[in-house]
């Protein structure tokens, strides 16, 4: 049997290949057909450059239904796709490029100026362009292949994909998910989501990472369901294609966007018939101001890189607990364990573990960290702190290493500061997470100048977004003699998030701003 995620995606597609899959912004419509061609002629294209068979396929391009293609292509041929933040600034393409070697490399024609020079140097022999409207050099070196290819033969263990996700020393670790993985989970979902045979999803979500890629494409194309299609979130946008629409899935802040238009209410959201929220905790005020104004109530789920979905508010056949990311998904374990690898009970707060089908294969090239990751009865440490309660909802109370999730994006502070203690008159620095009205969280950097300097912390910000991506800069900085610290000379940023908690909190001044989440 193969157990190639495409073939089992590709097997959901309808009979009648002539309808619509896709339709953009623009209006452009892709059918079944269209989606099958595309991804076979990338798999014949790929198959032509004659790279070996576990190849990485790395992509750093806007949003199109051609990018997508390249995953669907990059399955078939049986290589694995790496999907990257079009964010990233070039050093940390540099890093990425340099830890997964990748043998293709589509880019932007925005990037290709400083990213195919780094490529090459690295060894990368094929390059391709392609842009937000869906042409570039890959497009054309595909339109020239047949239109019809096989599938490669994949076990469930064999690694279909690898997303990178920041580590707290600043060195970001490859996650490598299998076919089974994904498979396994967009298949629960499809059940546990009840998926409609009518059902059509609004995809206003980057497709870079698993909220936009493996949970709302995947979970379309598995149940046969066609998307509108919205190159970047936008509120109109959306709700124009709601009375179309059945599905939307959605980071927090877009939820707090859609609340800020008077035109969203039960009238345009009335032929609606699922709201999915993650990626970011959902403000119990946005839960219930949601409730209120459309009668509907978001479904928030939880999930991470390493183990796609682990957690969902129910469908139906129960409550959908604000508050909550939910029950354990059909097929996941989850516990709560204290510091002495103890499970705790019900409402006790402690270390998140998970164990499932969906759990990832492992860090790509780090074999001992992998390792340290995973209990001996073969439980992953996810590094988040919860409770569960007695009818089994879990609860994200905070998050170990300090991670600050700003817009649906993770942002690891000891990256940021390692940036911040290399510039000019810097002796220190403190990156904490704040709450944001409309991002949910934030960062503020705290600074400790060197003896005689005088550092302009404006300057010090525009200098650190010519290094990391922009949702990676702090908001803010402020200037301080010296960072508190306790007995053992640990930063307690616990106090500096107290201090600046209420920073944001009096006004709205993201409001209008793109957040960089999605």
């Amino acid at each position: 049997m193969n157990h190639n995620l495409f073939a089992a995606l590709q097997g959901a597609f309808p009979e009648d290949r002539t309808q619509m899959a896709v339709e953009t912004e623009a209006g452009r419509i892709y059918s079944w057909a269209d989606l099958e061609r595309g991804a076979a002629q990338l798999a014949n294209l790929f198959r032509l450059l004659s790279i070996p068979e576990d190849s990485r396929i790395l992509i750093q391009a806007d949003k199109s239904v051609e990018a997508m293609m390249v995953y669907l292509g990059t399955l078939q041929a049986g290589y694995i796709h790496l999907p990257l933040n079009t964010a990233y600034q070039p050093g940390e393409m540099a890093y990425f490029i340099s830890d997964a070697q990748p043998t293709v490399v589509i880019c932007s024609p925005a990037t290709q100026e400083w990213l195919e020079p780094m490529a090459r140097q690295a060894g990368v022999a094929h390059v391709y362009t392609l842009n937000a409207e869906g042409s570039g050099t890959l497009v054309e070196a595909m339109s020239a292949q047949p239109h019809s290819a096989a599938i490669a033969l994949r076990h469930c263990d064999d690694v279909a994909t690898i997303l990178y996700t920041s580590g707290t020393t600043g060195r970001s670790k490859g996650a490598m998910l299998t076919h089974g993985n994904l498979l396994s989970n967009a298949a629960t979902l499809k059940e546990y989501w009840g998926w409609q045979k009518d059902d059509v999803l609004i995809h206003a979500l980057p497709i870079f990472h698993v909220h936009g890629l493996f949970v709302a494409i995947n979970g379309s194309l598995l149940n046969g369901s066609p998307m509108l299609w919205l190159s970047r979130f936008d509120v109109k946008a959306v709700l124009e294609r709601l009375p179309r629409a059945t599905l939307f899935m959605g980071v927090p802040t877009l939820y707090v966007r859609l609340l800020s238009d008077t035109a969203f209410n039960r009238q345009v959201a009335q032929h609606m018939r699922l709201f999915v929220s993650g990626s970011a905790p959902l403000l119990i005020d946005t839960f219930r101001e949601f409730q209120q104004r459309t009668g509907h109530t978001i479904l928030e789920r939880y999930g991470m890189s390493e183990t796609v979905m682990l957690t969902s508010n129910p469908w139906q056949g129960g409550e959908r607990r604000g508050g909550t990311v939910g029950l354990p998904l059909p097929g996941v374990t989850v516990r709560v364990q204290d510091g002495e690898g103890c499970t705790l009970p019900a409402e006790e707060i402690g270390s998140i573990e998970v164990k499932g089908p969906n759990v990832f294969k492992g860090y790509w090239g780090m074999p001992e960290k992998t390792a340290e990751e995973f209990t001996a009865e073969g439980f992953f440490r996810t590094g988040d702190v919860g409770k569960i309660d007695a009818q089994g909802y879990v609860t994200i109370v905070g998050r170990s290493k300090d991670l600050i999730i700003s817009g649906g994006y993770n942002v690891y502070p000891a990256e940021v500061e390692s940036y911040l203690n290399e510039m000019e008159g810097v002796a220190d620095s403190a990156v904490v997470g704040v709450p944001h009205p409309d991002f949910g969280e934030v960062g503020v950097a705290i600074l400790v100048p060197k003896p005689g300097s005088n550092p302009d912390p404006e300057k010090l910000i525009q200098e650190l977004k010519q290094h990391i991506a922009y949702y990676k800069v702090p908001k803010r900085a402020f200037l301080v003699k010296e960072l508190p610290r306790n007995t053992m000379g640990k930063v307690q940023k616990n106090v500096l998030r107290e201090t600046h908690c209420q920073l944001f909190m009096g006004s709205d001044p993201g409001r209008g701003q793109t957040p960089h989440g999605v």
